[in-house]
């Protein structure tokens, strides 16, 4: 064990490393993993629909494991797509400004400019839909870009 370079006492032992923590730390691996899945499969989805998407990772942070949040841009955000423990969520910057004649927004419809979808493990989205749903939002980026 290496010593603390300030008293020359042996560091202690990290906290969450013995085997007890094994099953623990393989679970959570197991639910990042079909969260990875649902933001990977979501993320060819909107490239696919508008293939001049800008991509990129934005506010960094501890809590995010210093990846960031991927925001997808086609003249300004269009969605966000962030993973918690139980769900996956894309919100979309203007949603609802959007229309969304298949009812995928399912969270955050209170609000008066944000609309998002929680995706939850095993939950399939309709692609066709979706694509739609991101088209019609680069679209409205486009009106809003124009006004000014």
């Amino acid at each position: 064990m290496p010593p603390n370079l300030r008293t020359g006492k042996p560091k202690p032992k990290a906290k969450g490393t013995s085997r007890a923590s094994e099953p623990r730390d393989q679970r959570i691996r197991d639910r990042e993993d079909w969260r990875e899945e649902t933001l990977a499969r979501m993320r060819a989805l909107i490239l696919e629909a508008d293939p001049e998407m800008i991509e990129e990772r934005k506010w960094r942070k501890p809590s995010n494991a210093v990846a960031g949040v991927p925001v997808w841009s086609h003249h300004g955000i269009v969605c966000t797509g962030e993973s918690y423990r139980k769900v996956v969520k894309l919100t979309f910057a203007r949603g609802a400004s959007v229309p969304d004649p298949s009812r995928l927004f399912n969270s955050s419809l209170e609000g008066s400019t944000r609309r998002a979808i929680d995706i939850h493990e095993g939950e399939e989205i309709d692609a066709r839909a979706f694509k739609a749903l991101v088209k019609a939002a680069v679209v409205q980026n486009g009106l809003r870009s124009k006004k000014r």
